[in-house]
Formats: C-alpha cells, sequence, structure tokens
C-alpha cells in the first residue's frame, strides 16, 4: 500500500486568534481559509511540507453530536484535553524562544530534556489544543 498523511484535524473557536498562532507566530502557510454557513474552516502546513496539512475547523460543524457531546467538547477544549498536535524542529530552543515572545501562545512546558531521549517543549494554541515540539537529531 501506498498511503500518505494528507491532513489532519484540529478544533478550534476563534478563526482570528487561530490565524496569529498558526500563521503569524508559528509561520505556517494558510492554504484554504473557508466560511460557510456561518462556520470557518482554516487549513494550514509549514511551507517546507506543502503536502500535509493541519485543518481548523469547527467543532460544531462536526455532523451527529449530542448537545451533551458538544459541551464535553467545549469543556475538553477549554482544559487542553481534547486536540494535540506534535511537531518538530532541528532548534527547540530558538523556536521556544520566539514562541514565548509572542502574545498568542500560552507557554505549557519549558524545553526538558525528556527521560525517553528527546528534548521537546509544549504549548497551547488559542482553542486550547495541546502543540508539542520536539527537536530532531
Amino acid at each position: 500500500m501506498d498511503i500518505t498523511i494528507q491532513s489532519s484535524m484540529l478544533p478550534h473557536n476563534d478563526p482570528d486568534a487561530s490565524l496569529a498562532f498558526y500563521r503569524d507566530s508559528l509561520g505556517f502557510e494558510v492554504r484554504n481559509d473557508v466560511e460557510y454557513g456561518g462556520m470557518h474552516w482554516i487549513t494550514v502546513g509549514p511551507a517546507s511540507q506543502p503536502d500535509v496539512s493541519v485543518v481548523l475547523y469547527p467543532p460544531e460543524a462536526t455532523s451527529g453530536l449530542t448537545d451533551e457531546e458538544r459541551r464535553a467538547i467545549t469543556e475538553m477544549m477549554a482544559k487542553g484535553t481534547f486536540g494535540q498536535l506534535n511537531l518538530a524542529t532541528t532548534d527547540v530552543d530558538g523556536v521556544f524562544e520566539r514562541l514565548q515572545a509572542s502574545e498568542a501562545v500560552e507557554v505549557v512546558q519549558e524545553p526538558t530534556d525528556q527521560p525517553w531521549g528527546v528534548r521537546d517543549c509544549a504549548f497551547r494554541d488559542p482553542a486550547g489544543n495541546m502543540i508539542r515540539i520536539q527537536g530532531l537529531s
């Protein structure tokens, strides 16, 4: 089989704040920006990986959810336990310093040498999604 990753989905609840984080702070390019029915989908990704994208979607657009499930998703997003994205860089400390200086990010963990052999740091995006950035050797 020849299967590749095209996109991953992360919820968002504020398109402007999401753009400030993913485009302005992380430096991702905006690949698509769609509004429909009062909702907003934004597709972003690193310029160095044109075939891989992150689609930021409004969780209320998920069909088949009950009101209780929507409330649970909203609560999990607020706590930062619903969505997660793992990124990688050759300069964890430099990326951390640049992101920490941005008003659009919430620091969760400063660069740390983990017992499993990676150095990483963590942030939350404006929707509460956990963004972990690990170092590449």
